[in-house]
């Protein structure tokens, strides 16, 4: 029995001694290698950013993972090892992310499954990027930050990843997190308890509020350590999104962010300006001056061009109203109209026999009408200046956002029925049946159709909409005569001028 455990003992101590020899080599086949994706990363003595420094690490270093604690890597680069913020390098993959979402509404939640019923993780915002990992039906699959979960595709725009030049470039300005002025936290809710412990039962240190910014200390699974006006406080990291702080002179260089694929940048800041070039979302662009609602913007080969304001998102933050310039009886100055181009994208519409499709001719008669508008002083604004899709309710925020005193939705109508014709203007809301009988009323003396009057019509654009809002059928498509009645410029002409006069004497009623 004694030779037994004897036996047994020294199998036992060759397995250790055996296990210990090869772990190493064990280690290096399933070794993770990753790269320094800020400018400077700080190599620590253990993981957390109260360790001493043992050298500062530059972009594009490569580091071998030799082991983790929470968001700590512990690495080795040239013969060093030392600890490292996981959140400031990039790990190399096979495959790098295919596709990236741009985020086109304010506060769009963040939910663990792909549901409206599921819990909400977080926020994005207008001009936000993240990276896109699967697609389910109306879903998207995200990763933002350290958030992975589920958004709309209804308010995003997706795009094929950028090359991995591209992405250096993006990355130039990235700042180590690290630095003393740089790593920072951002508040995104109204307001979140700051904890002295990463735990939802420990004791509260005072309250957070919506846009403040804090030194970020140290950072424990989903929680933040920041400095809370000199004490060491927790935030759950749901609750904002990290800032690096810049300092005066940077923050004065504005960009805008492209939030719709296809996007025109013109020549000139007009909608009938010269196209110089399509952009994609997401794409970013530096700010070198404004001309009414435009951003003039440098372009890669160092040009200038031209970009409406409403397709951009602004470093999120809302541009100032309009001071509203005094109006004469005949005119429209001061007057803020938000033209709807129905359709869009991959939504056309309906179409005729002839091939007409709807999303088309919107967008012909809604360029034309804000000519008209325009020229009667006018501030007026598309919800889409191209072919791209654009959600009901983006069109309806920007109707919110410029503060519309009138919403025009242009769509063409279609019915199984080829004989129905005629056009119609519809409304929802009581305040808007006033503009609606004034437009049809414009409408019914220039356009030869059968008049179908003005009805109430629940469309998200009118029911949701907080403005004075109308949506006008300009007939059926379904009609063979009226579609080659319709698709015409002079039909287009004489309804424009139609929707202008009507606009025109409902704001001179109201002198």
């Amino acid at each position: 029995m004694k030779r037994r455990i004897l036996l047994f003992l020294g199998i036992s101590f060759l397995v250790a001694c055996l296990y210990t020899y090869l772990s190493p080599f064990v280690l290096a086949d399933n070794e993770e290698t990753r790269i320094v994706y800020a400018e400077k990363l700080y190599l620590r003595e253990g993981p957390g950013l109260s360790y001493s420094i043992l050298d500062t690490l530059q972009k594009n270093d490569k580091l071998k993972v030799l082991d983790a604690e929470g968001d700590w890597l512990y690495v080795e680069t040239d013969g060093k090892k030392g600890w490292v913020a996981s959140w400031l390098t990039q790990k190399i993959h096979k495959e790098n992310v295919k596709k990236f979402a741009v985020v086109q509404v304010d506060h769009l939640n963040i939910r663990l499954e792909p549901s409206l019923d599921a819990p909400v993780l977080g926020q994005l915002f207008s001009g936000d990027q993240v990276a896109v990992q699967n697609e389910r039906d109306q879903w998207v699959q995200i990763r933002h930050q350290q958030i992975t979960g589920w958004v709309s595709k209804e308010y995003v725009s997706i795009n094929e990843a950028k090359t991995d030049e591209s992405k250096d470039d993006e990355g130039k300005e990235l700042e180590s997190a690290e630095s003393d002025d740089a790593n920072y936290f951002t508040i995104a809710v109204n307001a979140v308890n700051v904890r002295n412990k990463p735990n939802l039962k420990s004791k509260e240190l005072g309250i957070a509020k919506k846009g403040e910014q804090y030194r970020v200390l140290d950072r424990h699974n989903h929680w933040i350590q920041i400095d809370y006006h000199g004490k060491k406080g927790w935030i759950y990291s749901f609750y904002g999104s990290f800032e690096f702080k810049r300092n005066k002179e940077e923050k004065k260089k504005k960009t805008v962010t492209i939030i719709y694929n296809g996007t025109n940048i013109r020549k000139e800041p007009s909608t009938s300006s010269n196209v110089l070039s399509i952009a994609r979302a997401g794409e970013q662009y530096r700010v070198i001056g404004t001309d009414g609602d435009w951003y003039k913007i440098q372009l890669p080969d160092k040009s200038a061009g031209f970009v409406a304001s409403w397709v951009v998102s602004t470093d999120g933050q809302s541009q100032s109203p309009k001071k509203k310039g005094k109006r004469k009886k005949g005119t429209l100055n001061g007057v803020t109209i938000v033209i709807d181009p129905g359709h869009g994208g991959n939504d056309q519409g309906t179409a005729g026999l002839r091939n007409t499709i709807e999303k088309e001719i919107t967008l012909k008669t809604a360029e034309l009408l804000k000519s008209k508008l325009q020229q009667a002083g006018a501030n007026v604004y598309l919800t889409r200046e191209s072919d791209v899709y654009v959600a009901l309710q983006k069109r309806v925020s920007l109707a919110h956002q410029h503060g519309a005193d009138a919403f025009v939705s242009i769509h063409y109508d279609a019915s199984e029925d080829r004989t129905v014709s005629g056009f119609t203007t519809y409304y929802f809301h009581s305040y808007q049946e006033s503009l609606a009988q004034y437009v049809h009323d414009g409408l019914t003396k220039q356009v030869d159709l059968r008049d179908r009057g003005i009805q109430k019509g629940n469309y998200l654009v009118l029911r949701e909409n907080k403005q004075n809002a109308v949506l006008i059928e300009l007939g059926y498509l379904s009609n063979p005569r009226e579609e080659k009645t319709i698709d015409t410029d002079l039909f287009r002409e004489k309804a424009t001028m139609g929707i202008y006069e009507g606009l025109l004497k409902y704001f001179d009623a109201q002198l």
